[in-house]
């Protein structure tokens, strides 16, 4: 029997490292890398060999089923490093699932043609396979066959674990050990260290000090903070695009605290990176290999943050989300992180859509809503925002009020131009949360209000035609309080600083309200002294 497993075993093998030359960028070929990678090459391609024939029972449909997988994450390393600027790493086997349960996000960049093809394509090679090549335990004794599979098994863990120990350390730059590893070791050397547990303890998190106490918490003010989706200045990166889009956002930097360009660790997506930083104020590098998908682990284990810290301080903290709140397990998340409430797509009318996704214009209502609400305690809103989360060319044809570009930009404007539409519409909602922020009368409390993009868009063929931007987005702070003095000029911050920022910042206004004079009965109304 192992006489005839030779040739689809040789076969396959060849095949595989046909498939991984399709990488782009492309990897260093395998005669060229250290012997240890192509060690865990031939060993996982044989461990997979062997687990699928035990299952399949017909060599020759293993190599093909194998190889189809092995396509599938080529394809989509190539898409995610062409949109994302990042290849498939080990922790985006569980984004497969992801794609299963919110299609939109994925599928249409992978192509729906494409994997509509793809699966039309397997399921008749399956059919194919399982009528053309008989079973080859039918053909033989169980005990041969099982021996085979023992021995096959047997050569294909040696081979791993002799290999594994020695691959060459990783940088946790994923395109860069892709390159020097393969495709296989890397995804083996991702995977192992991914299963270590984040060690909080020894995470120096900026939130773990106490709560100061000289803050009286009758005179803290509202805070809102809005991560929002894509958001930068398109006019750093394009110098003739319109200035109307950002109106709004233009005269709160001439106003605010604080404001200028802001790096994140994201490109495009992976919005829980930017996320996380924020609320953790810790770098990517500080949590190691968990900095691709922090979220993973703090839903299992709570670390200090921006929200439990403020909870301490009095605040109500509240995180608002206008989609699933499992998505990407924030409704576990949330909860260690501090926030006592999380609103989700479910607190939201359906019918307040603009283009895929819940309304900026509708999540600033309901910000409205919990500043109205009568709560006598300072409130704490985080706000994750969808409207402008591609796939932005879903929305074609494009809608009459984007703004024209023909005269400024040669050639296909479609994404930037819905891409602008909802940017103005996020500006639109920064003039609406700096109205409701904005005290009606001087017995209300003051607002504070922190604003700032998680990535920059995805629009893979544009930044291919006229360069792309260089990943940073923008951010600001901007008091109501008129007796704040607003920042000189424009700094440039890593996001993982911004929330330490806003605490400095909430306690300058916290200090200037109380030296104004006054406090705040139970009710969160304001008495004068005498």
């Amino acid at each position: 029997m192992i006489a005839a497993l030779w040739p689809p075993l040789a076969a396959g093998l060849a095949l595989t490292l046909v498939i991984e030359g399709l990488l782009r960028p492309a990897v260093t070929p395998f005669w060229r890398r250290h012997w240890a990678t192509l060690a865990v090459h031939i060993g996982s391609w044989v461990l997979l060999f062997t687990l699928f024939l035990l299952v399949l029972q017909r060599p020759w449909f293993a190599v093909v089923f194998i190889a189809s997988l092995q396509l599938v994450v080529v394809q989509s390393s190539n898409i995610k490093a062409a949109t994302l600027r990042e290849p498939f790493i080990c922790q985006d086997f569980e984004y497969f699932l992801d794609a299963i349960r919110h299609p939109r996000l994925y599928v249409p960049f992978f192509g729906i043609g494409l994997a509509i093809a793809a699966s039309t394509a397997g399921a008749l090679a399956i059919a194919a396979l399982l009528w053309l090549e008989p079973s080859l335990a039918a053909r033989q004794s169980a005990i041969v066959f099982l021996q085979a599979i023992a021995l096959l098994l047997s050569g294909a863990l040696a081979a791993i674990g002799l290999g594994l120990p020695r691959l060459p350390p990783c940088r946790l730059e994923p395109q860069e050990d892709l390159a020097h590893l393969g495709l296989f070791a890397a995804l083996w050397a991702y995977g192992l260290r991914a299963r270590r547990p984040l060690d909080v303890s020894r995470l120096d998190s900026p939130f773990a000090a106490p709560a100061p106490a000289a803050l009286d918490p009758q005179r803290l003010p509202h805070v809102v903070a809005v991560q929002s989706e894509s958001f930068f200045d398109p006019r750093r990166w394009r110098h003739e695009l319109p200035g109307e889009p950002l109106m709004t956002f233009d005269a709160l930097k001439r106003q605010a605290l604080a404001h200028g360009q802001l790096q994140v660790p994201a490109w495009g997506a992976n919005t829980v990176r930017t996320e996380c930083a924020f609320l953790t104020g810790l770098p990517p590098r500080a949590l190691g290999i968990h900095r691709f998908n922090p979220y993973h682990q703090l839903a299992r284990r709570g670390i200090p943050s921006l929200a439990s810290h403020l909870g301490a301080l009095g605040y109500r903290t509240v995180c608002v989300h206008p989609y699933p709140a499992s998505f990407y397990a924030r409704d576990r998340v949330m909860p260690r992180l501090g926030f006592e409430e999380f609103l989700d797509i479910r607190a939201f009318d359906p019918a307040r859509r603009d283009g895929q996704y819940i309304a900026d214009a509708a999540v600033a209502e309901k910000v409205g809503s919990l500043l109205d609400d009568g709560d006598n305690r300072p409130l704490f809103v985080f706000v994750i925002t969808m409207e402008n989360h591609g796939p932005l060319h879903l929305e074609r044809p494009v809608p009459r009020d984007a703004p024209p570009l023909e005269a400024t930009i040669p050639g296909d404007t479609a994404d930037l131009r819905i891409y602008l539409r909802h940017l103005s519409n996020a500006d639109s909602m920064l003039a609406s949360l700096q109205q409701q922020l904005t005290p009606r009368d001087r017995h209300a409390r003051q607002g504070l209000l922190c604003w700032y993009g998680d990535h920059v868009p995805i629009m893979a063929d544009l930044y291919r035609r006229l360069g792309a931007p260089d990943g940073r987005t923008d951010y600001l702070i901007w008091s109501s309080s008129q007796g704040a003095s607003p920042a000189a000029a424009a700094e440039e911050l890593e996001v993982a600083g911004l929330g330490q920022h806003l605490l400095g910042y909430l306690a300058e206004t916290t200090r200037h309200a109380q030296a104004s004079g006054g406090t705040h009965d139970a009710a969160g109304h304001h008495q004068e002294q005498e």
